[in-house]
């Protein structure tokens, strides 16, 4: 089978991609509003870019109408969020904050969170996440236009919170502690607990 992306729907190429590019990490992104409203919703376009200086990137699709979501307009304004890890113990929490909600409802009340501030920014950190990256707006860039087209938030980590029931004897982060998970297509998700090592 082959699939020429100008042949078919944007919405078939989306489907094919979220099937084939797996796992995908989660950024459980939290935002604030300039006049103080939180915003909390998870991307599955996600990884490190550069650890120096440290970036990492997320990337969110517009709306269906073409707008742009609470938390890139948040981010605009503001050019602060934090990123979230996902533990497999808040992945129903994590499903419950992807609802569309109207500008200035939160996302965190809605599924029942606590939250830690922040030391460096000013989005709040979600409890229970074991780790947490404060990050600042490095760049955004926009790929495409309308409906379907993203931006690519680029953040600058200026600090890392690592809770300390993750952390092996020498002080790294342990996977199997760590419990995160995955997206797969569709509504399939996954654990990352079953691991093996190459040489």
């Amino acid at each position: 089978m082959e699939i020429d992306p100008t042949k078919v729907s944007a919405k078939d190429v989306y489907s094919t991609m979220i099937r084939s590019i797996t796992p995908r990490p989660i950024a459980w992104v939290s935002t604030i509003s300039p006049s103080g409203a939180t915003n909390l919703a998870p991307f599955s376009y996600f990884n490190g870019v550069c650890s120096d200086p440290p970036v990492l990137s997320f990337s969110a699709v517009n709306k269906p109408d073409g707008s742009l979501k609470d938390t890139v307009r948040n981010i605009k304004a503001t050019e602060q969020f934090v990123v979230n890890v996902v533990p497999f113990k808040l992945a129903e929490s994590m499903t419950q904050t992807a609802a569309e909600l109207p500008y200035g409802e939160s996302e965190i009340d809605l599924a029942g969170l606590n939250t830690i501030e922040s030391v460096r920014v000013s989005p709040p950190r979600v409890d229970g996440a074991p780790i947490q990256f404060e990050c600042r707006l490095f760049q955004i860039v926009q790929v495409g236009d309308g409906p379907s087209a993203a931006n690519l938030i680029l953040g600058r980590i200026e600090l890392i919170h690592i809770v300390d029931s993750v952390m092996n004897q020498r002080q790294q982060i342990d996977p199997q502690l760590v419990d995160t998970i995955g997206r797969m297509g569709g509504r399939e998700y996954c654990r990352t607990l079953d691991r093996f090592s190459l040489p």
